[in-house]
């Protein structure tokens, strides 16, 4: 009896693997149609400003940009090398094709990036780099998309921020020819060229002078050091930690971001905020990429990664691999360190572009 008893068990064991395993592959197929219908609803952008390298870093960093890629169009050879390019041999211009989620953002608002990146008046190539293949251009890949950027074009010229025309072209997408891997985030993978070749470029100068972003320029200066609370001076500026429970933001659970008590640069938002358990506000991870700096923290005898933030500089916390599944990441972060603003007064303060974030 004992052995039938044992012989039925196993049966309804492996019964019920069965239906599991039939469950998980059918769960996995349905996120697979998921992630293939998300991925087919990507629109796709390309412009030609100069050096990829210093178009590809912009780009990625805004909220629903899915992809930045390096690559060639415009030229008559095919499959084009970076060394015949930067010749002037093929007649191709260096771009990024990028791909975008339109329910998030919205061909115009990357038209507005691009003008930011360029100096659309220079017919001759783009700052320290010369050469037909260095010029400005709009590739369209769409009617919309033309006339889009024929209207934002206009409006630049007629705005008479620039002495001269505005010479970018607008042109129909061409095949385009991904560069050599080595291009490819080349900001990220080569931090340290790309910072040298950047500030010699000329670039930064030029867009500095000519595109200076309101809510940037008060960086620094709307909240300076000395205004700052002994608390607040203590942790952003001495790398100091404020009780746990018994801090502003721990449990705030209302919609909006949190900017630096210093810089005013944008750092996390209500959307990937959670609780933690550890008595300071806790993120899954930063309101855009590479906005954050990582260092290796060997205080108090064991190795940690701090994270302060890239313009003011501002010690905010540590960053722990014991978060959520969505990211694996805890943002662990002192309240003294931030500002919150409520999505209510996000247009009033000057952060009009995350209003889309609560759209959803």
């Amino acid at each position: 009896m004992l052995k039938k008893h044992k012989q039925f068990e196993n049966v309804k064991s492996r019964k019920m693997f069965k239906v599991t395993l039939q469950i998980t592959v059918l769960l996995l197929v349905i996120l697979s149609i998921n992630n293939c219908e998300a991925m087919t609803n990507l629109e796709k952008a390309t412009f030609a400003g100069g050096c990829f390298w210093c178009m590809e870093q912009p780009f990625d960093q805004m909220i629903g940009v899915k992809k930045v890629t390096s690559g060639y169009t415009g030229g008559q050879t095919a499959n084009p090398t970076y060394e015949a390019v930067c010749a002037g041999e093929t007649g191709h211009y260096e771009v990024i094709r990028i791909e975008y989620d339109p329910e998030i953002i919205a061909f115009n608002d990357l038209l507005d990036k691009f003008w930011k990146q360029v100096n659309p008046i220079d017919d001759a190539g783009q700052f320290v780099d010369r050469g037909s293949q260095y010029r400005t251009a709009i590739f369209y890949h769409s009617d919309e998309q033309k006339q889009a950027a024929k209207a934002s074009k206009k409006a630049l010229n007629e705005s008479n921020k620039f002495p001269d025309p505005i010479v970018t072209k607008i042109l129909a997408a061409d095949t385009f020819y991904p560069a050599e891997d080595y291009h490819q985030d080349y900001y990220k993978n080569c931090p340290v060229r790309y910072k040298s070749y950047r500030s010699m470029s000329g670039r930064d100068q030029f867009l500095n002078e000519n595109w200076k972003e309101p809510a940037k320029e008060q960086w620094k200066t709307s909240e300076s050091k000395n205004t700052l609370t002994p608390l607040q001076y203590q942790v952003t500026q001495e790398c100091g930690t404020e009780p746990p429970f018994d801090n502003l933001y721990w449990d705030n659970k209302r919609e909006g971001i949190y900017i630096d008590i210093v810089s005013n640069e944008p750092l996390f938002c209500s959307i990937d905020k959670y609780d933690s358990g550890s008595g300071w506000p806790s993120f899954t991870k930063p309101i855009e990429k590479d906005i954050l700096i990582e260092k290796i923290d060997k205080s108090l005898n064991r190795i940690r990664t701090e994270v302060r933030s890239r313009e003011g500089d501002s010690h905010l916390g540590h960053v722990f691999n014991d978060g959520p599944e969505s990211t694996g990441l805890r943002y662990c972060i002192n309240s003294a360190s931030m500002r919150f603003i409520p999505k209510e007064d996000l247009v009033k303060e000057g952060f009009e572009e995350y209003v889309k974030l609560f759209d959803k």
